[in-house]
């Protein structure tokens, strides 16, 4: 007769044998990683680092190539070249970190600069006033291009190509294709660069234009927010996963139609900048932007599928692109090589990124 002490050996024999296959499991898994692996683990948890070794690899490249890069009144030069791209980058980041995209911004922050003139130039509007108005009307923007992805269930990139021809269209009518002066307007309207909308930084001797100090101070603001605050860690979770988030009580829709609204925002207070920047304001300036900020924002390390990335990272891309026309140009090349040169960045970059998302969590 079986003694029944047998049987109740049995299971933790079975048990044993068990942990002991686990044991072995994760003690493959604990093997040491390559070095490409381990590469690939850092550039994971810093989306930043990369875009921050390319740039020091570029300015000792093009110091080499030309003596004049490396001056400081050059390096000014290039900040105030990528003020406004930079500046609207910063709302492309927040809609690529959620899954979306937005072909629209050029034509948003055409149009919002174009009402702000017209208001101050033709209706007599004050500086600050028509400026309120301006920042609204891209909030309105945003909030539109949001409320249409979140009702109708439609993908961002159908929206927003929608809308690009929307808001271009409604900015040729109001502006009836003129350029507006900026001698036309309220002084404020174009003080954020220029002379008298610069300030003088005595370490090296070199103005400042206010939009650029505006732009840092905005990717320092953005920053935080999206480390430290709800806002921010629900716009990687909606990114990352939205099915998760939603079942952990995320607001979904609320949170695209919030970043949607918020990126609007950014883009009018781009719109100021871009007419600091020309001295007027043009029906036909800034179309190029769209690309511009994606750009941007893919060579600075955020993943186009969401969940990933630093908005300092899209201020070293977009210094990044400035960079490399710039020091094309001293080098003595062909303006052709800057956009030939620029392909080429985005197609490593997302390249890389594919490479990165392959590390397990």
């Amino acid at each position: 007769m079986s003694n029944p002490e047998d049987y109740r050996r049995e299971p933790a024999s079975a048990e044993a044998s068990a942990a002991a296959v686990v044991g072995e499991i994760s003690e493959h898994d604990r093997q040491d990683p390559t070095a490409v692996q381990r590469i690939q683990r850092v550039l994971h948890r810093y989306p930043a680092l990369g875009p921050l070794v390319f740039l020091v690899v570029m300015l000792a490249a093009f110091s080499v190539m030309s003596d004049r890069f490396l001056q400081p009144f050059n390096m000014s030069l290039i900040i105030q070249q990528v003020t406004v791209v930079g500046t609207l980058a910063i709302g492309q980041t927040i809609i690529i970190l959620t899954a979306g995209i937005d072909l629209s911004v050029g034509a948003i922050t055409v149009f919002v600069s174009v009402i702000m003139a017209k208001l101050s130039a033709d209706y007599g509007v004050p500086g600050i006033a028509a400026l309120l108005v301006g920042f609204s009307f891209g909030t309105a923007c945003g909030l539109l291009n949001g409320l249409l992805i979140t009702r109708l269930r439609l993908p961002p990139f159908i929206v927003t190509l929608g809308t690009l021809s929307v808001f271009f269209a409604l900015n040729l009518y109001v502006s009836a294709s003129t350029t507006i002066r900026g001698s036309d307007m309220d002084p404020l309207l174009t003080t954020t660069a220029g002379k008298q909308g610069s300030i003088l930084v005595p370490i090296i001797d070199t103005p400042i234009p206010l939009a650029s100090l505006g732009m840092i101070a905005m990717y320092v603001i953005m920053s935080y927010i999206l480390r430290y605050t709800a806002w921010g860690r629900h716009i990687y979770a909606t990114g990352d996963d939205p099915e998760a988030s939603r079942l952990t009580g995320i607001k979904i829709d609320r949170v695209l139609v919030s970043v949607y609204a918020v990126a609007g925002f950014i883009y009018a207070i781009g719109a100021w900048f871009l007419m600091g920047r020309i001295g007027a304001a043009s029906p036909q300036s800034g179309l190029g932007y769209n690309l511009d900020t994606i750009t941007a924002v893919v060579i600075g390390g955020t993943s186009l599928f969401g969940g990933r990335g630093v908005v300092v990272g899209t201020l070293l891309g977009a210094i990044i692109v400035g960079m490399a026309r710039n020091g094309l140009s001293l080098a003595g090349f062909d303006p052709l090589w800057q956009d030939f040169t620029i392909g080429v960045l985005v197609i490593v970059a997302v390249t890389v990124d594919q490479w990165i998302r392959r590390v397990s969590a």
